[in-house]
């Protein structure tokens, strides 16, 4: 897994807002360091996506704009993220991450696949329907009818799954 340079928190309390007035959100955002460089990443979705019809979303445009104004603001203080970096503005796919807490809530009725830190139940990995989230933690219901409880401080990766 890449190293993270700056957190997740400082990055989104700065972008979200460039991201509001460009009239798009942010999914997630994040600075590391891969193989290549240092990559700032930026995921951004229409408002209300899930309710939009298919093949409505994120456009080039909206990427652009966003990759500008992120650019502009980082290169007017350049302390933000120290050294040279490259910037990918995009939108998250089909498969989006689940990244806050009000996306399990918001994709509750769609198929996921959650990683998590530790082992609950003897293993790490669930796929299933999300069923939404109640104090802090993430129901999950597999084909089977089980349904599985995952504290989201314990989740290391979640994502929608998409079926061809």
């Amino acid at each position: 897994m890449p190293k993270s340079l700056v957190s997740a928190e400082q990055l989104e309390a700065l972008v979200a807002p460039v991201c509001k007035a460009e009239g798009v959100e942010l999914v997630d955002v994040r600075h590391q360091v891969e193989h290549d460089g240092a990559v700032l990443r930026i995921l951004i979705e229409l408002p209300d996506q899930e309710s939009l019809p298919k093949g409505v979303g994120v456009s080039l445009e909206n990427c652009t704009r966003v990759s500008r104004a992120v650019s502009q603001l980082l290169d007017a203080d350049e302390t933000v993220i120290p050294g040279h970096y490259r910037l990918e503005v995009s939108s998250p796919g089909v498969e989006r991450p689940l990244v806050k807490p009000i996306d399990f809530e918001r994709y509750a009725g769609r198929e996921a696949q959650v990683a998590t830190k530790a082992a609950i139940d003897n293993r790490k990995t669930f796929t299933g329907t999300l069923a939404g989230l109640r104090d802090g933690q993430v129901l999950l219901r597999d084909t089977k009818g089980d349904e599985f409880v995952l504290p989201f401080d314990e989740i290391a990766k979640a994502h929608l799954v998409f079926r061809f």
